[in-house]
């Protein structure tokens, strides 16, 4: 068994001393480990760049590149390689700086036989369990991936066993969740399983148009119905009768829109733009929203017949905070998607780049992971995404909450909520947009509030 976990560890020798390059390879092929020696610290990087050694022995004293320089570009092409340091003038204090660089051990000459190879064979174990992880993750992708939707939390596999049982009866579905949290994914997912899922998928967001553009864009218009309809076009409905419309943002409509809404929900009809012709639709609505619809009823924001129509068969999507033991396999999964987008090959993260991922806090939820992966991949270059690849502020991560603790202080709410949103606009950079969104607040309503501020300069938090 020892044998067969050693040779999952391929070991690189580097020696200035040809002779003592070979006698070192030849010892760790006796026992059992894939191995190749080099007297040329450039040749040995070269094998670690190609993936060919998952350790190095390398002497501390060569000419050229000595083993503290070979050290530091070895782990900057592939951080997870074990470099062993070998050195004939040995101190506990260059063992220290030694480990402190990231080596996995300064060893002194002669060799130790016996601490060399419990060492090789703690790597070994650790080189096999990496695999086995990663042969794993390749298995849960296909296991725990569903159009596109990857998730094996208690909470996801719960969201998608009510998604399954809804999806059996042709109905109207409101799907509720934070911004990124994929709920347009989850309103597919509900489309394919469905009876009609050989039926058109039209999709609307329903607070990227004003009313005049999102009545014309679900219903249709007439020629000549108002300035620049030069032709005569159906709506969404009519475009997918018999399958499914996608609401994005239902939320975000006016009263006047919620009026014509829940006509196409009670009587599955509806009026083209300037036209008198009432049509019958057979179509089926799925709702989404980053809100509260209740507490948007009870502030009279949302019709509550609307709402009682909608929310008969709710989707809660959980945001990533509430599914942490999902990040890894979301990881693999984007890791996969960008390596064949954009001609890379990843194995992973490293250690610490994991660490950082978990310790965020993830506003932006799925849609901001993805877009941390996304941006990573395109300015790596090695096979493992390290923390200087990811984006600045999670390398610098803000203060969080907790740590703010011992400054806080009883607030009037008025003032909570004015600090709350600015520090939301902070951390957006300004942006409006992005900082409505995650407020779960309508882009008027934020600029309303920053319009009764005084002290805000003008033009700072352009969108």
């Amino acid at each position: 068994m020892a044998e067969l976990v050693r040779r999952n560890l391929p070991i690189c020798v580097l020696d200035d001393e040809t002779e003592l390059v070979e006698i070192t390879t030849t010892k760790l092929a006796r026992l059992g480990f894939p191995a190749l020696g080099t007297s040329k610290a450039e040749d040995a990087l070269g094998q670690v760049r190609a993936g060919a050694c998952r350790a190095v022995l390398a002497d501390v004293k060569m000419p050229g590149m000595d083993g503290f320089a070979f050290l530091e570009k070895s782990l900057q092409i592939d951080p997870n390689v074990a470099v062993i340091l070998v050195t004939g003038f040995y101190s506990v204090d260059s063992a220290i700086e030694a480990i402190r660089r990231g080596a996995h051990d300064f060893l002194c000459k002669p060799i130790d036989e016996e601490r060399l190879v419990k060492a090789l064979d703690e790597l070994a174990e650790v080189s096999t369990r990496r695999s086995q992880i990663r042969a794993l993750d390749e298995q849960l992708l296909s296991n725990f991936e569903f159009e596109g939707i990857v998730g094996r939390s208690p909470a996801m596999l719960e969201m998608l066993d009510m998604a399954r049982k809804i999806s059996r009866h042709y109905s109207n579905v409101l799907i509720s969740g934070a911004t990124g949290s994929g709920k347009e994914l989850v309103a597919r997912a509900v489309h394919q399983m469905s009876p009609v899922a050989q039926q058109k998928f039209a999709v609307c967001n329903c607070s990227a148009l004003v009313d005049t553009l999102l009545e014309s864009q679900l219903f249709g218009h007439m020629r000549g119905s108002f300035t620049g309809a030069t032709d005569t076009r159906p709506g969404l409905f009519e475009y997918a009768s018999g399958g499914s419309v996608f609401l994005d943002e239902i939320g975000e409509t006016s009263a006047p829109m919620q009026a014509k809404l829940l006509r196409v929900i009670q009587n599955r009809e509806i009026q083209r733009v300037g036209s008198p012709e009432v049509k019958k639709v057979d179509v089926h609505i799925i709702a989404a929203t980053n809100r509260e619809l209740r507490n948007e009823v009870m502030a009279g924001r949302f019709r509550e017949d609307l709402f009682y129509r909608l929310s008969s068969l709710e989707i809660r999507v959980p945001g990533l905070t509430e599914r942490i033991e999902d990040i890894p396999i979301l990881v693999r999964y984007f890791l996969k998607k960008y390596s064949e987008a954009y001609g890379k090959t990843f194995q992973g993260l490293t250690r610490r780049a994991q660490i950082v991922l978990l310790q965020h806090d993830w506003p932006g939820n799925v849609r901001e992971l993805e877009n941390v992966i996304s941006s990573a991949a395109i300015t790596a270059t090695n096979e493992f995404i390290d923390v200087a690849d990811l984006p600045s502020n999670l390398r610098k991560p803000t203060q969080r909450m907790g740590a703010r603790e011992e400054n806080w202080r009883p607030l009037p709410l008025d003032e909570v909520r004015r600090v709350h949103i600015k520090r939301v606009l902070e951390m957006c950079g300004g942006n409006r947009v992005r900082a409505s969104q995650i407020l779960g607040i309508g882009r008027t309503s934020l600029y309303r509030f920053l319009k009764r501020e005084p002290s805000e300069p003008a033009g700072k938090h352009a969108a």
